[in-house]
């Protein structure tokens, strides 16, 4: 009889998804007939790969896309729809996400992936409630250990894979879907492995030992970098003989995932078991530099950490992630919670303070409200790690630690360019008592909170916060917290209209600001001034305060300040009449704020080159920008007609086109524009 062997499949990316035909076969017969498929399942049996899986494979059926949202990395139930929004490009500007979810999904036909919802199911339940309500062509698929409990839910129980009972025949074994995944998986660890008619049976029968969770299988597997086959059977057989005691409680499925991830963490050196334990601190992954500040101390040194990764990554304990020319390690929640559970109690308060140390330092070191020439890269930075910075903001919640208030300070800038001024005031709100009443960061967390109400239209919260920030700047007696309160009485007076009172604030604040050399101040104020001179429609005092700005960006090489005063200057220059200055403005400022995909600034630039476009007489390109910026205007909480800046020349542009084009050709470039992705839109805006 000619010998088979298992070799394993590869792809491009890395580890092959093995089996599960049945599965995935069932999941395309479902979501055709249901809005809301749930994966449930015990933990490790694959419910993560499955529903990655299923996105791939039906990406064609849904033309808006398929959009996966990891809520490991949300451990705070009021941000679960701040997730979301970030997922979908949803600005979150509103005082509820919800209706701009909603909103932006009503006509769209996608596939929203919400994965590992177990720890807040009554939050996800109301929200895929609420979503499919308001979007007839949505299909949800969540993966969860236990259902959600909508009406309407479809439940497919994910089970292990199968597994050939004691007895089969070699020939059967070699086309187990379990035994095909240890093979996959263990050629990793030991190039040339292979199952032949001699290994198959111990190869079987450890895959039946771990019931074929393919979690347990994949860590077995990666043992066999350093101990043959015919070891490994019989360490796990030792390790699982310690949890079948009669006074174990534990479900004999998540007995055999607990004893593999005990099993494993048994083999690994002393400082790997102690890496393993500090790394599951991170709900969002971490670099060398991160580990080596967080996890060193107490038994691992800083120049021990790289090997001490190295190892747990053969182990399969931590999953490398390559990306932006650096390597970044993330573990699965599984290993994550068994690695908190063994953190030594000894190790828990230097660990979070390392975290928190390290992490308020980061938040400092990457603000963008400053006039510097690497904002674009803080900005990335920043938002690389805001799942990390989430639970550092929480920590210092819990522990009434003041670091979060620097912490919170330091990213509001980052918040409202990323859009997420729901999740902001979320955090500025929670962090103001973590300040003493006459402390000076109190005044700067008052400011900025009035700021955020001030953009989510709460002009009540607004006034109330500023007359707050007004008694903490008189207790502190400090001339630059005088100079923040003035500031935020001016925005609090420009949001009610009242101009006069609210430019001559905002003046004045600039000078005290600029009496203490500080520039920083004086460019976020500027801003403001020129925002609200456009939306005033005052173009020459716009005009004037933008060139200010971008004189000032320019001499600091500020990227973010120069886009923004690029829009400011580009918006007054069309309410002067100037479209050749308007035209030039806009596309510079977008050139570079597609760096970065900054939505807000795009949106504008796209709104104001679609006007310049008609106003020149090039209706066809103009449908086309207005179809563009649809696109991404649906993804916002209000749309253009609801911003009193944009909205009679945004009627005028529209009305001009539609005449001269003629309905039928009109919609055809329209549809055209508003089928572009981001990228291509852009690029189509800013060619001559």
């Amino acid at each position: 009889m000619t010998e088979r062997k298992i070799m394993p499949d590869r792809t491009a990316e890395g580890s092959a998804f093995v089996g599960r035909v049945q599965e995935l076969t069932r999941v395309r017969y479902l979501l055709p007939g249901t809005r809301l498929l749930t994966l449930t399942g015990v933990g490790g049996v694959g419910k993560t790969r499955l529903a990655l899986q299923v996105a791939s494979t039906l990406r064609a059926r849904f033309p808006a896309g398929v959009r996966i949202v990891d809520l490991a990395m949300v451990q705070d139930g009021h941000l679960l729809e701040t997730a979301v929004a970030a997922a979908l490009g949803v600005r979150d500007t509103g005082r509820q996400s919800l209706p701009a979810l909603v909103d932006h999904l009503a006509d769209k036909r996608l596939l929203l992936v919400l994965d590992n919802c177990e720890h807040l199911l009554p939050e996800c339940a109301e929200l895929a409630a609420r979503l499919l309500s308001g979007a007839p062509r949505l299909r949800i698929l969540t993966t969860s250990r236990q259902a959600l409990g909508v009406g309407g839910e479809q439940v497919l129980v994910v089970p292990p894979l199968a597994v050939p009972p004691a007895g089969t025949a070699a020939q059967e074994i070699l086309r187990s879907e379990a035994v095909r995944l240890f093979t996959e998986r263990a050629v990793q660890a030991r190039p040339g492995f292979t199952v032949d008619e001699a290994t198959a049976p111990a190869v079987a029968g450890l895959c039946r030992r771990l019931d074929g969770l393919p979690l347990a299988i994949e860590l077995a597997a990666a043992r066999l970098r350093t101990m043959p086959l015919s070891e490994l059977a019989g360490e796990l057989d030792r390790r699982f003989d310690l949890l079948t005691g009669p006074d174990t409680a534990v479900l004999p499925r998540h007995r055999a995932l607990y004893a593999t991830i005990d099993w494993s963490f048994g083999l690994c050196t002393p400082g790997e078991q102690r890496l393993w334990t500090r790394m599951a601190v991170f709900p969002g992954g971490a670099d060398l530099e991160d580990a080596e500040a967080v996890c060193s101390g107490n038994g691992i040194e800083p120049e021990d950490i790289l090997d001490l990764i190295f190892g747990l990554v053969d182990k399969s304990v931590l999953i490398s992630v390559h990306g932006d020319g650096r390597s970044r390690y993330r573990m699965l929640e599984s290993l994550r919670a068994y690695g908190r559970e063994r953190l030594a109690p000894g190790d828990e308060p230097a660990l979070h303070r390392r975290y928190r140390d390290h992490y308020r330092r980061l938040a400092e070191h990457n603000r963008i409200d400053l006039l510097v020439p690497d904002q674009f890269d803080r900005y990335r930075a920043a938002q690389a790690e805001i799942p990390n910075l989430r639970l550092a903001l929480d920590l210092c919640l819990r522990r009434h630690d003041p670091s979060g208030l620097r912490i919170a300070i330091s990213l509001w800038a980052a918040w409202l360019l990323a859009g997420a001024v729901h999740e902001g005031r979320h955090w500025l709100e929670r962090s103001i008592d973590l300040a003493r009443p006459t402390d000076s960061d109190r005044v700067m967390v008052l400011w900025v909170d009035v700021l955020f109400a001030a953009y989510q239209q709460d002009l009540e919260a607004a006034r109330q916060r500023a007359d707050e920030c007004g008694a903490a700047a008189e207790g502190c007696g400090d001339e630059a917290a005088f100079a923040f309160f003035l500031q935020a009485r001016g925005v609090v007076a420009l949001a009610d209209g009242d101009t006069g009172q609210g430019f001559a604030l905002l003046e004045d604040a600039r000078a005290r600001h600029r009496a203490r050399e500080d520039l920083d101040a004086v460019a976020v104020n500027l801003y403001y001034a020129a925002s609200f001179g456009v939306a005033a429609r005052s173009p020459g005092q716009a005009a004037a305060l933008g060139e200010e700005l971008l004189a000032l960006a320019e001499a600091h090489r500020a990227q973010i300040f120069e886009a923004y005063a690029l829009i400011t200057l580009g918006y007054s220059a069309w309410w002067q009449g100037d479209l050749s200055l308007t035209g030039a403005r806009m596309r510079q400022a977008a050139t570079m704020l597609t760096e970065i995909s900054d939505r807000w600034g795009l949106i504008q630039c796209l709104e104001a080159l679609a006007w310049t476009a008609c106003a020149q007489g090039h209706h066809d390109r103009a449908a086309r920008l207005l179809g563009a910026a649809s696109r991404l205007w649906r993804a916002f909480d209000i749309p253009p007609l609801g911003l009193q800046v944009f909205t009679g020349s945004h009627q005028d542009c529209d009305a001009r086109a539609r005449r001269e084009l003629g309905g039928r050709a009109f919609t055809a470039a329209y549809d055209s524009g508003a089928r572009l992705s981001l990228e291509a839109a852009v690029s189509y805006a800013i060619s001559s």
